[in-house]
């Protein structure tokens, strides 16, 4: 019973922040998402046509992913850690509702299949990977961490980054050309 409720919890604060960020997003002023180059005609044509180092690119996506993850599992052995669960959720539900709800005030719908393919196939990975580590900071200290806790989040998270270095590139430039 205790692990249904957990997840319940989890799925709440990322919830929570998903919506926080839709109205944010609808909140800010028109301009500011106007403003949002990321999702401009010139910067996705910009992006189609760009060639990629993939081994600047490769140690870049290392450092914006690893560092994240440090900092969680760091301030995880802190009492805060169900604090530091939950903020991480909420943090990252936000950022996914107001990226997705700027680009569907942007774009439209093709905004938001455009959110979803950038996610693709590496997010399901860093999911996984951050779960792990997420759920052990919320259900501590009944849950005690091991070796293969700690082999299988390592494992999600490289192959996310690997995913997104050398696959998410190719989906991204055969979406862009659709468009």
């Amino acid at each position: 019973m205790r692990i249904h409720e957990n997840k319940k919890f989890l799925i709440i604060f990322c919830m929570l922040g998903f919506f926080a960020g839709i109205i944010y997003a609808n909140l800010m002023s028109e301009d500011t998402i106007a403003g949002m180059g990321i999702f401009s005609e010139f910067f996705l044509n910009q992006y189609s046509q760009a060639e990629i180092d993939m081994t600047e690119y490769l140690w870049y996506v290392v450092r914006v992913r690893a560092v994240p993850l440090i900092l969680v599992a760091a301030l995880g052995c802190t009492r805060l850690r169900k604090g530091i669960a939950a903020g991480f959720l909420a943090w990252t539900g936000f950022g996914g509702g107001m990226i997705m709800t700027s680009a569907v005030l942007k774009m439209g719908l093709k905004g938001l299949i455009l959110c979803l393919i950038a996610l693709t196939p590496h997010f399901v990975f860093y999911a996984a990977g951050f779960m792990v580590l997420l759920w052990y900071l919320f259900t501590y200290p009944e849950a005690k961490w091991n070796p293969s806790k700690m082999i299988s989040m390592v494992l999600f998270i490289i192959v996310g980054i690997l995913l997104e270095c050398y696959v998410n590139p190719i989906i991204m430039e055969l979406f862009l050309k659709t468009l």
